[in-house]
């Protein structure tokens, strides 16, 4: 330690002392609390929560108030410590805590402390059982106090009544009532994809009164090291089965073919995009027996067509992709390497497949997705708890801004923790710890034997057999009976095998007669790549001062050592001639390997923070999107925003508008009448004769009008519910379809660096081009989806799409299909009586 460690103290000695004061004006106030009754107290709360003072002004009375709270529900008093560590808690820190030293209870009067003023707070374990579990011991005192507790579970929300926890029986997903009555609730508790996939779901919602999250105020994460660090390396991902007919790929490729380019088709090079003629449509139409490809009825079948006229016209074999082995691989633009394993979204890959006269493959499609990290970092204060966080603390520091403080235990550490027993080969190390366990078992010593894997278990279990040496096996596929198993460990005569993870959460308090043998006996029978796992398996002995004794026994042949011990250990053994059942037993040695895990630590992390700065570009796309969603989902302004969108899309389209240049012209106005309608084609040509200023003044009053013209006679309500609908429906389908791409390009983007480039500098660039054109692919699509849909709207004959989707009643009298008068007999090619400007069979004629 330096002289200014020494003087000053470290940052931990220093928080330590701060919370301790805090403790000790906590601990004048005990006499005060224990003379109060239990409505007093309950009284004495409710003015908490009706305070207008600051949470900290009211730390010191909260923290005493639950404390008594919790003896009275639980007859346990909160030592010192847990004090100090429900105050680091409550500055959003981590609280490494020993096994045993109670942070369960540490977190309840964090919960409440943070919750008192109306907080919305979340505890996140690692299982169903422990979020039940813990809401069970500790929410009546919750409740005593006024406060209201609820537990999200797998199909199942429980809500804790006065006196017990009463089950509310849910669906494949929760009934949605279930789901917003439990969030309503000021503490909650449950497991981080519970919270997660919540969020994700919301996003997806098209009203706000179904979301069901309320706001991420402060969450205490148990476990904080296996949920932020462990579980991060997986996202939350909602997906499904993409629903789609894969036979029409083939159908619609038999029907491209026969399609002539500048005929039925133009293609712009430069965006390498590919649109139908009006011909082209026609003769799609004729094929196809349908009246209208553009009507509600057929515009699904768009996205098939599309992708076969791309992948006919613009994807050349052995150019943009290779046939090997029956399956398209697809050749990388920059590098000219195949790209094994990646797909084409949008149906292009389907398309190709079908063209090349190869088995379709169905896909899957991302719904919703985000990273542990990136959600937990929404949340406005974020705190944890475990007994091994000290030794990730710079990816919480880096990844989280979250600082570990070392919590002392209540009673010093007893426990003996022995430098590892290192062997020639798996089968001495394994040999050896059966002998452990024998003799051990012969004294009814108490043995927790952790396993890296559920083979190791098993062959373990197999040499215990052999011995007739009875035991428990666990691999943690059933919690709570694995929890039960886990508390009984520290029984006299248990022998208990268990993967390293398994029963974490649960105390293993000792059996009577088991302190004077020495307290329980753990055995690890590898090293991990990390020293955390290590020291969570020994943490499962010497419980509040308890006496104990643990040894990790390793083997040359055991993945770490293979791969990251130094040379000179294996060589070792050989020079001096130990034989294979002789281990090397030496404190030097298990710094070495202590130093080679502490290398793969950092490896780890890197790969973990490379991995979250690609998430983070991802993730300004989705706060983006889920925020205009949101301002969209609070019908507010809606016409107001249908017009700026609108009006953005024509600068957009417009921007390079030349008078006289004809083929610019001829574009745009192509474009223009996607939007319009060919009914429009008179207007719009002669508004676009005019100077830039005219024609984008002139295009935005030609919009109002066809808008007025649509929607007379309505309520402004139906008008802005069928806006919201539209906008919603066409953001979600393009998010869905750019999460897709931005993936695939992601999977791919490593080979750049075979080009000199770094693959996160070009992901970077790709993803923000990408984002451009989403949102120029969302005014688009929003405004040619409304020419369309408003056909619909404005000129059905029975309850159109739109009237089962915003529930308009067909009765009533301002009604749309009731304003037309179409005569029973009309020409299929005869001009529409409506006044459209379209053949009857593209207008009302629509079947």
């Amino acid at each position: 330690m330096s002289i200014l460690s020494k003087f000053f103290g470290n940052a931990n000695t220093k928080a330590i002392k701060k919370f301790q004061s805090q403790v000790t004006l906590i601990n004048e106030k005990e006499d005060r609390f224990k003379a109060l009754s239990d409505d007093e107290l309950k009284i004495f709360s409710t003015q908490l929560k009706q305070s207008d003072q600051k949470l900290d002004e009211i730390l010191v009375d909260s923290l005493a108030c639950i404390r008594e709270a919790i003896r009275r529900v639980t007859n346990e008093w909160a030592y010192d410590v847990q004090l100090i560590g429900a105050l680091a808690l409550h500055e959003g820190s981590i609280a490494e805590m020993k096994t045993g030293e109670g942070k369960t209870l540490v977190a309840t009067m964090c919960l409440y402390l943070n919750a008192i003023l109306g907080n919305c707070c979340h505890l996140v374990t690692v299982n169903d059982y422990l979020a039940r579990r813990d809401a069970q011991w500790y929410g009546r005192a919750l409740q005593n106090l006024g406060l209201s507790v609820a537990v999200l579970q797998n199909n199942q929300t429980y809500l804790l009544s006065e006196s017990k926890v009463s089950n509310a029986v849910g669906h494949e997903y929760l009934q949605e009532s279930e789901r917003i009555d439990a969030y309503t609730s000021n503490i909650i508790y449950g497991t981080n994809s519970e919270f997660g996939f919540d969020y994700l779901r919301d996003n997806m919602r098209v009203t706000n009164e179904s979301k069901v999250q309320n706001a991420l105020d402060f969450v205490i994460v148990d476990e904080v090291d296996s949920v932020l660090i462990d579980e991060a390396r997986t996202p939350l991902i909602i997906s499904g089965q993409a629903s789609e007919d894969l036979s029409l790929y083939s159908q619609f490729t038999k029907i491209v073919r026969n399609l002539q380019i500048n005929m039925h088709y133009d293609i712009d090079e430069a965006s390498r995009t590919v649109f139908l003629t009006e011909s082209g449509i026609e003769y799609i139409e004729n094929r196809l027996n349908l009246s209208n490809l553009y009507s509600s009825e057929s515009h699904s079948l768009l996205k098939y067509i599309e992708a076969c006229l791309r992948a006919k016209s613009l994807y050349y074999r052995d150019k943009d992709y290779v046939v090997k082995d029956g399956q398209i691989i697809i050749v990388d633009a920059f590098t000219g390497r195949l790209q094994e394993g990646r797909r084409w979204s949008d149906g292009l890959h389907q398309a190709i497949e079908a063209k090349e006269g190869l088995a379709v493959q169905q896909e899957s499609m991302t719904f919703a997705t985000i990273t542990i990290q990136n959600y937990f970092r929404m949340y406005t204060k974020l705190a944890g708890m475990t007994g091994t966080a000290v030794t990730e603390a710079e990816e919480f520091a880096k990844i989280y801004n979250l600082d570990v403080y070392v919590i002392p235990t209540n009673v010093p550490m007893q426990r003996g923790d022995l430098p590892d027993l290192v062997y020639s080969n798996e089968n001495a190390k394994f040999n050896a710890v059966a002998e452990k366990i024998s003799l051990c078992a012969d004294d009814e010593i108490p043995v927790l034997v952790g396993t890296s894997s559920i083979e190791s278990s098993e062959k373990l279990s197999k040499l215990l057999t052999s011995r007739r040496i009875k035991h428990e096996i666990l691999n943690a596929k059933n919690h709570e009976s694995e929890a039960g198993i886990i508390a009984n460990a520290g029984m006299k005569g248990a022998v208990t095998i268990a993967t390293n993870m398994a029963g974490r959460g649960t105390d293993i308090k000792l059996g009577p007669g088991v302190v004077a043998l020495g307290g329980l006996h753990v055995l690890g029978t590898e090293r991990h790549e990390s020293r955390r796992i290590d020291n969570q398996l020994r943490g499962r002995s010497g419980r509040q001062g308890d006496p104990g004794y643990t040894r990790l026994y390793v083997s040359f042949d055991d993945e770490l050592m293979r791969r990251f011990a130094p040379d000179w250990l294996s060589t070792t053994m050989e020079k001096i001639g130990m034989s294979e059942n002789t281990p090397i037993e030496s404190k030097m040695v298990t710094r070495s390997i202590e130093t080679a895990q502490s290398r793969v630590e950092s490896n780890n992390f890197e790969a973990r923070k490379y991995i979250l700065e690609y998430d983070d570009v991802m993730n300004i796309h989705r706060q983006k999107i889920y925020s205009e969603r949101d301002s969209i989902l609070s019908g507010l302004e809606m016409e107001e925003k249908f017009f700026l969108l609108s009006k953005n899309e024509f600068d957009f389209l417009l921007s390079g508008y030349q008078v006289g240049n004809s083929e610019v012209n001829n574009e745009t106005q192509r474009n223009l009448l996607l939007i319009f309608g060919e009914q429009y084609s008179d207007e719009i040509e002669e508004i676009l004769r005019g100077n830039e200023q005219q024609v984008v003044i002139g295009i935005n009053e030609l919009f109002k009008q066809k808008y007025e013209s649509i929607f007379t006679n309505y309520a402004k309500q139906d008008i802005e519910q069928f806006i919201q609908y539209l906008m919603l429906s066409q953001i979600d389908q393009l998010w869905v379809q750019h999460l897709t791409a931005m993936d695939e390009m992601r999977r791919g983007i490593g080979l750049r660096a075979y080009g000199q480039l770094d693959p996160l500098v070009a992901f970077k660039k790709e993803a923000l081009s990408m984002w451009e054109d989403l949102g120029n692919s969302i005014r688009t699509t929003i405004l040619r989806a409304f020419h369309i849909q408003s056909l619909n709207f404005n000129h059905s004959k029975t309850e159109s799409t739109v009237s089962k989707v915003l529930n308009i009643d067909t009765s009533k009298e301002d009604n749309i299909a009731t304003q037309l008068n179409i005569p029973d007999k009309i020409g299929r090619n005869s001009p529409c009586p409506c006044g459209s400007g379209l053949k009857y069979k593209k207008c009302h004629g629509l079947k």
